[in-house]
């Protein structure tokens, strides 16, 4: 099971549930995701909903491109857009990945930007461009001004509601 605080390897072997599991939760610990059985789950590149928050505390949810690199989720989106101002003052974000009723992988933690304007780049950037422009068969640069965003998870939960 993928839960509590990430980073700790004991939430992530661990079975017992997050004290914040309300009565209708309590069956997931049973139908969780191991990291190996999540990293399948998340091969190649998910469409998913993230969350950010606007300056007077509304949330915002808007669909992205994600991809699931070394366990943090990747995702961009164009420097102008509303969630780009969000992240850039309230680095607080959450991602949801859902499959109908068989798969569901939330996450929530603080964006690190990848390519800041003026840089300088995240240490992860080459890797994460590389992988990009595979992916889509030519550079994200090619789009116009774009900004890409890592996760670090403060919390993780992946379910297999089918099996």
């Amino acid at each position: 099971m993928i839960a509590g605080r990430a980073g700790t390897a004991s939430n992530v072997n661990d079975r017992r549930p997050d004290p914040g599991f309300t009565p209708k939760r309590r069956g997931v610990p049973e139908k969780a995701l191991d990291a190996a059985r999540t990293v399948a789950a998340l091969t190649g590149m998910r469409t998913v909903a993230l969350a950010t928050v606007t300056a007077r505390c509304e949330p915002r949810i808007s669909a992205a491109d994600g991809h699931f690199l070394h366990g943090r989720w990747v995702f961009g989106t164009d420097r102008a857009a509303a969630k780009a101002a969000n992240l850039a003052v309230r680095p607080a974000a959450s991602v949801a990945y859902i499959e109908g009723e068989a798969v569901g992988i939330w996450t929530h933690g603080l964006v690190t930007t990848l390519n800041p304007s003026g840089g300088p780049d995240d240490h992860d950037w080459p890797e994460v461009l590389a992988h990009l422009t595979r992916h889509y068969g030519g550079s994200p640069y090619d789009w116009g001004e774009i900004v890409y965003y890592r996760l670090e998870a403060t919390w993780m939960v992946a379910y297999a509601g089918g099996e």
